[in-house]
């Protein structure tokens, strides 16, 4: 890579995030746009999150939507609940896979007793963990395999199985989840993949490099950073107004981020400590393309709290953003704080 000359603004990068994410404008409804809406895998460790974070992309999005034959649950990046496409599950898990040492083997040792006991049953992984004499949370290690796929209600603990061996190749799955990442997170670097996918950072680092001919390093507002070379044109062109107001569930894509990133989309410290909590996230209150509060919910009550003054415009979006929540509790009660 030459160096870089190409120059972002936090505007551009923003706006190219969102883009990215399809969030200035929902996708018609249907399986290709749910694999676009979780190009970078749609976090699912709060109750329903990947639901809400794919109503928020795409639309007519039922309550039943994230059972969608074309969407499987993984354990994905750092071990934690995602929805991805079904075709994508090798780039969500085998991607992760190291290359050689501990973890490889663990990973290889677990799947195969998983796999010898569960045989084709399936059953939450507290059970087979009890029955095979093991801890739980070490069940986690053979979804790098490609191997184990979830089912979660939002309630109760994970169900699990293992299916067949994936036919992508782990050097490919590991390319693939470096431009899924770029394409959503970018411009970026090793050491935030690395963070996000929860892969060592001589992984990542070794996965870029291996990527550098599809790469351009962008100057931005967090320094050096990198994009698919087919981003470019993306990334630069003029940002277009956007009207979008979206409540994004908590750990969404567009704000699971973390450093120099989480003060590019929000600027005052104390707002960011109100956002990425040390405990459980709330969900982000976005509008016009910036984060301007955030928002909670105990099953069908959300209560919206904002940083500045809305107009009646906006707090009518707000209000019927809530309302069309594809939720069971199909009755919405909005309060403000």
């Amino acid at each position: 890579m030459a160096e870089a000359t190409l120059r972002a603004t936090r505007r551009q990068i923003l706006s190219f995030r969102r883009r990215g994410s399809h969030l200035d404008d929902r996708l018609p409804s249907g399986p290709d746009s749910l694999r676009r809406a979780a190009w970078a895998g749609l976090a699912d460790s709060m109750p329903r999150a990947a639901l809400l974070s794919l109503h928020a992309r795409v639309n007519s999005v039922e309550p039943t939507t994230w059972e969608d034959p074309s969407l499987v649950q993984v354990w994905g990046p750092r071990f934690s609940a995602y929805v991805v496409a079904r075709r994508d599950m090798a780039v969500f898990t085998l991607g992760r896979m190291p290359a050689s040492g501990n973890r490889r083997q663990v990973a290889e040792d677990t799947v195969t007793r998983l796999a010898d006991f569960l045989g084709d049953r399936q059953m939450t992984y507290r059970e087979a963990a009890k029955a095979m004499g093991v801890s739980p949370n070490s069940l986690r290690y053979a979804t790098l395999t490609g191997r184990v796929v979830l089912r979660w209600e939002g309630s109760g603990k994970p169900i699990i199985r293992v299916v067949n061996s994936p036919r992508m190749s782990e050097q490919e799955a590991r390319r693939e989840l470096v431009r899924r990442y770029l394409h959503v997170f970018g411009p970026a670097n090793a050491e935030s993949f690395s963070q996000w996918a929860g892969v060592t950072a001589k992984q990542a680092q070794a996965t870029f490099a291996d990527l550098r001919a599809e790469l351009t390093s962008v100057v931005t507002p967090m320094g050096i950073r990198l994009i698919l070379t087919e981003d470019h044109p993306a990334l630069t062109a003029e940002p277009e107004p956007t009207a979008a107001v979206r409540l994004l569930p908590s750990g969404d894509t567009f704000y699971l981020l973390q450093g120099a990133d989480r003060e590019l989309l929000i600027a005052d410290e104390e707002r960011r400590s109100e956002l990425w909590t040390s405990r459980v996230w709330p969900g982000a209150v976005l509008i016009d393309g910036e984060v301007v509060g955030t928002w909670r919910r105990n099953k069908g009550n959300v209560t919206i709290s904002t940083w500045r003054s809305l107009s009646k415009r906006e707090c009518e979006a707000v209000e019927a953003e809530a309302s069309s929540f594809p939720l069971q509790e199909r009755r919405i009660a909005l309060s403000w704080d």
